[in-house]
C-alpha cells in the first residue's frame, strides 16, 4: 500500500504517517514548508524514515500507484492535488477518517474536548503502557521518550496490545468518524465553534460511542491522592492528570488505584506543553484564549518575579474570532511584572482572509486598559531581541515562547535558552 499526505509536516498529518510507517506501508507526502524552502524536525525525521516528498504544486507524486490522497478540512476545493487524484482515479479520504480505519479494529478510547487533549492523550497512553497494557497511541502532540533518541515521530506509540487511545480532534468535527469504546472529554468552551455548539458536539460523540466507560471533565473532576508527583507544572494538568487515571481505572479494572498514581508519577511530559526548555525558558503550544491563560497562570505560581511570554498567533480567522477574548484575558491576567510580545500571525500560505494581524489584538488591548502590558513586534527577530531584554531587566523571570503551528517556535525557545543559561553560567 502507498499512501500519499497533503501537509505531512503538520502534527495530525505527520502522526497518521508514523502509523502507516509502523504498519509497513510507503508513505509519501507534500507540505507548504517544503515548498517554502523550510523544514522541521518532524519533516526530517519522516525524511530519515523512507518518506519521499513531493512538490504540492500540480499534484506532484499522486498517480496510479497512490492507493489512497489523505487530506485535511484545510485542503482547499481546488487544490491541485484533488485534481491529479480525480484523474488517476486514487481514493481521498479525510484524515479522521483514514486514522479511523488503523484505529477502530482495536478497543478505542478516543480523547476530546477544547484544551488538554494532547496531554490527556499522552498521559492516558503512558499509564496504560506502565501497567502492561501496550496500547497503540496516536497523539496530537509529541511525549517525551516516545521518539526513539529522533529515529520516528514522537506523538505515535506503536504498541501491539488490545487498545488504542486517540486524540479525536472536535475542530472540524470530523470525530464522528470513529466508534470509540469509551471517550474522554476535557472540557468545552468558546474556541473553532460557540461553547453551545462545542457542547452538542461532545454529547453526539459520546451518544456514538458503544456503550464503554466515559470520563466527562465538564462534570466535574474526580478527587485523587498523590498529585504532589506530577512532573507537569499547573493546575490544568493536575486536572489533565485526574482525567487520564480515572480512565485507566475503568479500561483496566483490576488494577490497585495506587499502581494507576505511580505509573502517572513517571510520565516525562509532552513536547510544547509548558516544556521547559533550560533553567527558566517554556516552549508551549498553547494558542487559544483558555490554553494561554493556563500556561501564563501556570508559570506565574512558578515565576512570582515575572512572566515574559511571546505568542504568535497561528492563523487569521482564529486571530478574528477570539480577539476580544483574548484581549479580555491578557489584560486581566497579567501582572504588573509580567510582559506580552507578539509578532505577527503565522502565515502558512493559501486563500486566508488576512484582513486582521497581531496589531488589532494590541489595540483590543489597550482599548481596555491603556497601560496594558503589550508590545507589538514586527518580525521573529525583534520578538526575540525583545524577550532577551526583558529578561535582563529583570533577572529570574520565565520566558515563554508559545503559539501553534509555526515550526520556528520550538527553535526560538532553544536559542532563547541557550543564551540566557550561558549568561547565568558566567555570572556565577
Amino acid at each position: 500500500m502507498k499512501i500519499h499526505l497533503l501537509g505531512i509536516g503538520g502534527v495530525g498529518m505527520s502522526a497518521l504517517a508514523q502509523a502507516y510507517l509502523d504498519m509497513g506501508y510507503a508513505v509519501q507526502g507534500a507540505d507548504r514548508e517544503l515548498d517554502k524552502g523550510g523544514t522541521s524536525e518532524t519533516l526530517e525525521t519522516l525524511r530519515r524514515e523512507g518518506v519521499k516528498f513531493f512538490p504540492e504544486a500540480g499534484g506532484a507524486g499522486i498517480d496510479g500507484s497512490v492507493d489512497a490522497l489523505v487530506i485535511t478540512t484545510a485542503i482547499e476545493a481546488n487544490h491541485p492535488g484533488l485534481a491529479a487524484a480525480e484523474k488517476a482515479g486514487v481514493r481521498v479520504v479525510h484524515r479522521a477518517k483514514a486514522l479511523a480505519e488503523i484505529v477502530n479494529k482495536r478497543r478505542l478510547i478516543a480523547v476530546t474536548g477544547t484544551c488538554g487533549k494532547s496531554t490527556v492523550t499522552a498521559m492516558l497512553g503512558h499509564i496504560l503502557a506502565e501497567l502492561g497494557a501496550d496500547p497503540l497511541v496516536v497523539n496530537g502532540a509529541a511525549v517525551t521518550g516516545w521518539d526513539a533518541d529522533g529515529t520516528r515521530v514522537g506523538s505515535v506509540r506503536n504498541g501491539k496490545g488490545e487498545i488504542a487511545v486517540i486524540e479525536a480532534d472536535e475542530s472540524d468535527k470530523s470525530l464522528v468518524a470513529y466508534k470509540p469504546w469509551g471517550v474522554v472529554v476535557t472540557n468545552a468552551s468558546a474556541d473553532h465553534y460557540g461553547e453551545d455548539e462545542m457542547n452538542r458536539v461532545f454529547d453526539a460523540f459520546i451518544a456514538s460511542s458503544s456503550g464503554g466507560p466515559v470520563v466527562d471533565g465538564r462534570k466535574g473532576l474526580p478527587e485523587q491522592n498523590g498529585m504532589e508527583q506530577l512532573p507537569m507544572p499547573g493546575k490544568h494538568n493536575r486536572a489533565n492528570a485526574l482525567l487520564a487515571m480515572q480512565m485507566a481505572r475503568m479500561a483496566l479494572p483490576g488494577v490497585e488505584p495506587e499502581r494507576v498514581r505511580e505509573a502517572m508519577g513517571t510520565f516525562g511530559g509532552v513536547v510544547r506543553r509548558l516544556e521547559k526548555i533550560g533553567e527558566r525558558v517554556y516552549d508551549d503550544y498553547a494558542h487559544n484564549t483558555e490554553k494561554l491563560k493556563a500556561a501564563l497562570v501556570a508559570l506565574q505560581e512558578l515565576h512570582p518575579q515575572g512572566v515574559a511570554m511571546m505568542w504568535r498567533p497561528h492563523g487569521y480567522a482564529p486571530l478574528r474570532k477570539m480577539k476580544d477574548s483574548l484581549a479580555e484575558m491578557f489584560v486581566h491576567t497579567l501582572r504588573r511584572q509580567d510582559v506580552l510580545v507578539l509578532p505577527p500571525v503565522y502565515d502558512a500560505g493559501g486563500t486566508a482572509d488576512r484582513s486582521v494581524n497581531s496589531q488589532d489584538l494590541v489595540k483590543a488591548m489597550i482599548a481596555l486598559d491603556p497601560c496594558a502590558k503589550v508590545n507589538l513586534a514586527e518580525t521573529l527577530d525583534e520578538a526575540e531581541a525583545f524577550l532577551l531584554e526583558s529578561e535582563a531587566a529583570t533577572p529570574g523571570m520565565a520566558v515563554a515562547v508559545c503559539g501553534a503551528r509555526d515550526p520556528a517556535l520550538p527553535h526560538l525557545a532553544r536559542r532563547l535558552a541557550k543564551r540566557i543559561d550561558g549568561k547565568e553560567s558566567k555570572q556565577q
